[in-house]
This record gives C-alpha cells, sequence and structure tokens, in this order.
C-alpha cells in the first residue's frame, strides 16, 4: 500500500550536520522556528505561547534502508531494532519531537525549544499533547 504525504511547512533551525545536533531535543537544541504553508493557516490559529506540541517531521537525511543500530550511536551498545529505538534512520523515517512554542512570530511563523530536527526538515503534522499520557 502506498501512502501520500505532503508537507505542511518545514524547520529553520541552526542544524545542519548529524554531528552537531544532540541526540533528543531536550538535551541542549537551540532555538528554532516552525514555518507552515498558508494552506493550514486556519488550523494553527488556537496555537498559543507555552502550549506544549507534539511535532511529527519527514527525517528525510534518514537511511532508509538501516533496521539496526548502535543505540545513541555507541559501538559499545548492543545493536538493536531501530523499532526499538528513536533512530533517525528506520524504513519510513517520521520523527516525533515534543517542543513547547516560544514565541509566536506571526500566524505561520512558531518559535519552538526543544527540537533537534535539522534545518529545512519537512513538517507533516502537528499535534497537542494530552496531559498524564505523554511527558
Amino acid at each position: 500500500m502506498d501512502i501520500a504525504l505532503r508537507a505542511i511547512g518545514h524547520v529553520e533551525s541552526p542544524l545542519r550536520t548529524r554531528e552537531k545536533a544532540p541526540k533528543q531535543g531536550e538535551e541542549g537544541s537551540p532555538l528554532a522556528v516552525l514555518v507552515f504553508e498558508e494552506s493550514v493557516k486556519d488550523a494553527l490559529g488556537d496555537i498559543q505561547v507555552g502550549d506544549k506540541l507534539l511535532l511529527l517531521t519527514w527525517l528525510d537525511r534518514a537511511d532508509r534502508h538501516v533496521l539496526r543500530v548502535h543505540p545513541r550511536d555507541d559501538p559499545a551498545a548492543a545493536l538493536r531494532g531501530v523499532f526499538s529505538t528513536r533512530s533517525q534512520d528506520r524504513p519510513n523515517p517520521i520523527g516525533v519531537h515534543r517542543v513547547t512554542v516560544v514565541s509566536i512570530v506571526d500566524p505561520l511563523h512558531f518559535q519552538v525549544r526543544d527540537l533537534e530536527a535539522f534545518d529545512r526538515t519537512p513538517i507533516v503534522d502537528v499535534k497537542a499533547t494530552l496531559e498524564g499520557f505523554i511527558e
């Protein structure tokens, strides 16, 4: 079965390489900006500063052929199947990021913290977090 996704925006971040990026957003990522397409403007209208969001991205620089990895790129760690890790390398490289809205620059630009995605990473969806379900 084929599935078609369309990007609804992209990330603007100073992160451009794996070597410079933290493994998780809360491990020292710089502030980033979510830039959305005009076509989704009405879907963004109720997001406010301080909101915690689940950002879904397409990890476009991932290796889609990788099935096993050393967690956190540590060669001393035992190999594990990618589905039991947060590796960006996986058959369908969908990124899941817990971010917090720091500022709303304008209706299509949201500054967020705790995002480890690279510059120009496509955004495929945004979801509100549910208190008590996602820590």
